[in-house]
C-alpha cells in the first residue's frame, strides 16, 4: 500500500495550508530549483532537529537516580548522544511541524530574491 514516503511525496508536490492548497508556496516552488528545494528541506529538518534536541535535553536534565537517565558516571555523554539521535529521528519523521514552516518561509524568500 502507500507508505509515509508516498504521502510525503504527494504533500511535497501539493502543499496545503489549513487544509487548502498553498498557492503562495506552489508558485514559489516553481521559481526555485529542485536542488535548492532539497537543500532547503534538509536545512529546515536540521533546524527542527536542533530545536528538538534542546527540548529533549531540558526534559531529561532534571532526572536523578540510577539507570540510563540517572546520575551515574558516563550517563551525561550517553544522554547527550541519545537526545541527539532522538531529535534527528523525530525531525526526519515529520517532527512537530517546525520544519514545514521554516521550509515554506525559506522557499518564499528564495523565490522573491530570484525576481
Amino acid at each position: 500500500m502507500y507508505g509515509i514516503n508516498a504521502a510525503a511525496a504527494y504533500q511535497a508536490k501539493h502543499p496545503t495550508i489549513n487544509g487548502r492548497p498553498d498557492q503562495t508556496l506552489i508558485d514559489a516552488m516553481a521559481k526555485v530549483s529542485p536542488q535548492a528545494q532539497a537543500k532547503t528541506r534538509k536545512q529546515a529538518e536540521d533546524f527542527e532537529a536542533m530545536f528538538l534536541n534542546t527540548m529533549f535535553s531540558q526534559m531529561t536534565s532534571g532526572i536523578k537516580g540510577e539507570g540510563p537517565f540517572g546520575e551515574t558516571t558516563g550517563t551525561g555523554v550517553w544522554r547527550s548522544m541519545l537526545t541527539d539521535e532522538y531529535s534527528k529521528s523525530f525531525a526526519k519523521a515529520g517532527g512537530v511541524g517546525i520544519s514545514n514552516e521554516v521550509f515554506r518561509s525559506l522557499i518564499i524568500q528564495q523565490a522573491k530574491a530570484s525576481n
